[in-house]
């Protein structure tokens, strides 16, 4: 992962407007991406937007995820595998006196990178176990025929940045 592109001014999510809001502790972000489930993923396609919920895993310095080897999604990663995702817990409002001060509670990571398709077959079954992992100790097998199956993306991070408010 580049950390130096955390604040290019030339990406179009350089410099943060609201600097008390960023989260500059690379901890702290690292502790956002490992305490969520579900990573939100913006593709584009021909100049038009692409949003998916998908459950994922984090090794520190790339995002994983599995899908079925056909479908929108899919598709649009072989043709443009630049990727947008959004991580966010800690959801609430801080309510005001005033209707235009009420303000969102959360903690949100966003990050840019490149999907990467994952082809090895030890690749794909650690990939898939560190997903399994999340939401249980069990251990399985991953039968060759779901292997084939299945697609693995790896999702190698370029930039990340977290923001939060009401903390």
């Amino acid at each position: 992962m580049n950390t130096d592109m955390q604040h290019k001014a030339e990406h179009p999510h350089g410099v943060m407007r609201r600097k008390e809001r960023e989260i500059a502790d690379r901890k702290e972000i690292d502790e956002i991406v490992h305490s969520a489930r579900v990573m939100h993923l913006a593709l584009s396609d021909n100049n038009m937007p692409f949003l998916v919920p998908v459950f994922y895993a984090y090794d520190g310095s790339s995002l994983y995820f599995h899908s079925a080897k056909a479908g929108t999604k899919i598709n649009i990663l072989k043709r443009n595998n630049q990727v947008c995702f959004e991580i966010s817990v800690d959801h609430g409002v801080i309510e005001s006196d005033s209707a235009c001060d009420f303000e969102a509670r959360h903690r949100t990571v966003i990050g840019f990178g490149k999907a990467m398709f994952i082809e090895n077959e030890e690749e794909k079954t650690a990939a898939l176990n560190r997903i399994v992992k999340r939401f249980t100790d069990k251990t399985f097998e991953f039968p060759k025929a779901n292997l084939n199956a299945t697609a693995i993306i790896r999702i190698d991070i370029d930039l990340i940045k977290g923001k939060k408010h009401g903390f």
